[in-house]
């Protein structure tokens, strides 16, 4: 039998930024393109490690709220209620890493998650109670263990090592490039940063990236690649994942060949499909979180909750398990 070797993708990020959450439709296309042919390994870069560091910069929750709609262009959903402060993001990166340690998969929903609360909700990244909201509804996870966990020795060295992997971009194509960042010592990976690795092959997309960046690394790393082709039905790309699409990663899949994708033509799909009772939409920021049908009861919980704290500034005790 035949053994196909995996490319291994080494995927620098954080959840607190916006343009990490913005490379959303490049990295759901990689997804589906190539499947379980690439080897997903997320590294938490640690932007930050108290509120203080982004206040000695300037940032505010106004400035936050108004600057997010500068990343819109990009099609991913952002929320402009200003939040109630500005938060580090260390609190919610070892919790993402205490995800992790129960499994890679825990680990990609609970980012994933965390990426939703901050760019759409009101919630905030370094308070327990706001990281539990976030995280509730995971399925397999239980969102209170994991934030206990944030202080656990094993948790804090796991993510210390995160930290350490992703300052070592010095002298690199990322720094080359001018896309890695020195604000805290040693050269760092900005979010998101993506190595591809081959047996002793390696190839690094530091930084924001158009998918086909990723596309023509990949396509020199291994040209014998199977390319899943766009699907003809956006609910092939709901099915194939569970914790759902905006509308802007939705597009970037059904995109075909070189044409642009079309966020109106997707968006007009996606709403056939919620007609039909196929597929679910839940408001987030300007757009929406699309969910398979069958994956609406798990998921559509934590949702409805995130967008009601993004509306009402709080969450409502009833909407978590409405």
């Amino acid at each position: 039998m035949l053994l196909v070797q995996r490319i291994s993708v080494t995927h620098f990020s954080d959840p607190g930024c916006p343009w990490a959450w913005s490379a959303g439709p490049a990295l759901a296309t990689l997804r589906w393109r190539y499947g379980d042919q690439l080897d997903w390994r997320l590294v938490l870069i640690g932007l930050t490690e108290s509120a203080q560091q982004y206040i000695d910069r300037g940032y505010t929750p106004l400035g936050a709220a108004r600057g997010y709609r500068s990343f819109r262009r990009f099609g991913m959903p952002f929320a402009t209620q200003p939040k109630r402060r500005v938060a580090a993001t260390s609190r919610a990166c070892r919790a993402i890493v205490a995800a992790r340690q129960q499994s890679p998969e825990l680990g990609d929903a609970a980012f994933r998650a965390l990426q939703l609360a901050q760019f759409t909700t009101t919630l905030v990244l370094d308070d327990d109670d706001d990281l539990v909201t976030a995280l509730r509804g995971i399925d397999g996870l239980d969102a209170e263990a994991t934030v206990r966990r944030i202080e656990d020795p094993a948790v804090l060295a796991a993510y210390e090592a995160d930290r350490a992997e992703a300052r070592t971009a010095e002298g690199g194509p990322t720094e080359f490039q001018g896309k890695a960042a020195r604000s805290d010592g040693p050269v760092r990976y900005t979010a998101p940063s993506l190595i591809f690795e081959l047996g002793d092959r390696r190839l690094e997309a530091g930084g924001f990236q158009p998918v086909e960046a990723y596309d023509v690394l990949l396509a020199n790393l291994d040209p014998t690649l199977e390319r899943r082709p766009a699907p003809a039905d956006p609910l092939e790309a709901l099915e194939a994942e569970p914790f759902g699409l905006v509308t802007a990663e939705v597009a970037a899949i059904l995109r075909s060949g070189n044409d642009a994708a079309d966020p109106a033509a997707a968006e007009d799909a996606l709403i056939e499909l919620a007609a039909r009772g196929d597929a679910i939409r839940v408001p987030a920021g300007q757009d929406a979180v699309w969910l398979a049908g069958r994956y609406a009861d798990a998921a559509a919980s934590r949702l409805r909750a995130s967008s009601m704290a993004a509306v009402n500034g709080v969450i409502a005790p009833a909407a978590a398990s409405s």
